[in-house]
């Protein structure tokens, strides 16, 4: 099979690695025999998530993007929250946060397509500045990045001398330039503790701090900052489905309220709960209190667990799809840059985290 032919001479398209590339049409997207034979292996680890009748819509889109990332010496990195069809079916790296900051460091190839929020893609950029990164779609934000600025930690700084500054990964380049150190909710205990000192600031996240800070003696500084998705979880609604069955397992992320995690019987980082769920016994019962896409994509893990679903969606995660990628492969777009003087200052405060030997 081949691209469709162009009536007229596609555009080329100048990345600011200085890499040109030629702008592709629209490949033919009937599902036909040739692409239902190279898909089926992948529509096996869906098709429980996605129903028989819907797979001949997505199948071509899949077809063409594992076809068109080795054209474009391109690698897909997708976090925990992007839908089965992306996490299982198209993307070369999965993981949370953390594992994708630490193997954005190990691409080997030119292109990275940042399948997660803007904060993520301009992680990858930080740690490759001369690679090209994609975001299938500029409009994923997040909620907690943009409830803080670099401003707001220059003043943060004055206010409070000497005491160091660790930020969570979910947050904007500018806000990493000004800070020491960035943590994930998986290792936040061992970076704040990292300092050896009695007080830190832990920002932008609310509850993240607040849960770190039931883990340590070290006093907490916080910032006002929540998750859209996490947030909305409510110590009523956990207590009501404890209620409905007492031995449902509650897994919570910190990103949660502190009356939701006090209720929940773990809380961790999107891996640490993702470890925990796959421990389980075979028969059991498990909640996981965070984005709703995450119980689907982990099921292959824990064929024995029946995970119920309060289903938060991410509307930030979810404007990330299959034609978007699809997009974004064949027009290499859309570029993610960050002004180097800030990615320079911002790179070391993820380094640093990167490098931290917990």
């Amino acid at each position: 099979m081949t691209l469709e032919t162009s009536q007229t001479k596609q555009a080329a398209v100048k990345v600011a690695s200085g890499h040109t590339y030629e702008r592709l049409p629209m490949p033919d997207l009937t599902f036909t025999k040739e692409i239902a034979e190279a898909t089926a292996p992948l529509y096996e680890k869906v098709k429980h998530h996605i129903p028989e009748i819907e797979w001949p819509v997505h199948a071509p889109y899949v077809y063409w993007i594992n076809k068109l990332k080795k054209e474009r010496d391109a690698t897909i990195l997708a976090h925990n929250y992007q839908t089965p069809e992306i996490y299982h079916c198209v993307s070369d790296i999965a993981g949370d946060s953390l594992q994708l900051a630490m193997e954005a460091t190990r691409v080997k190839e030119q292109v990275i397509i940042q399948c997660g929020v803007h904060f993520m893609a301009e992680t990858s950029k930080l740690l490759n500045p001369d690679k090209t990164v994609l975001i299938p779609d500029m409009r994923a934000g997040c909620s907690l990045a943009e409830s803080i600025t670099g401003e707001d930690v220059r003043l943060l700084r004055e206010a409070n001398p000497g005491v160091p500054i660790v930020t969570y990964v979910n947050t904007s380049a500018d806000v990493k330039a000004e800070s020491d150190i960035c943590c994930t909710s998986s290792n936040a205990v061992a970076v704040v503790e990292s300092f050896g000192v009695d007080t830190v600031l832990l920002i932008p996240d609310e509850y993240l701090a607040q849960n770190v800070a039931k883990e340590t003696d070290v006093k907490i500084l916080t910032w006002k900052g929540h998750c859209e998705v996490h947030e909305r979880f409510t110590a009523e609604e956990l207590l009501a489905y404890r209620e409905a069955d007492p031995e449902i397992q509650i897994i919570a992320h910190p990103e949660c309220p502190t009356e939701v995690t006090a209720i929940a019987d773990f809380t961790g980082s999107t891996k640490g709960m993702i470890d925990y769920a796959v421990g389980q016994k075979p028969g059991a019962k498990v909640l996981l209190v965070t984005e709703c896409s995450m119980a689907s994509n982990i099921q292959e893990q824990a064929p024995g667990v029946e995970f119920i679903k309060p289903c938060n969606l991410c509307p930030h995660m979810k404007r990330i799809t299959l034609p978007r990628i699809l997009d974004s492969l064949l027009e290499m777009k859309e570029e993610v840059l960050v002004d180097p003087t800030m990615a320079a200052k911002a790179r070391q405060a993820v380094e640093r985290m990167v490098n931290l030997k917990n």
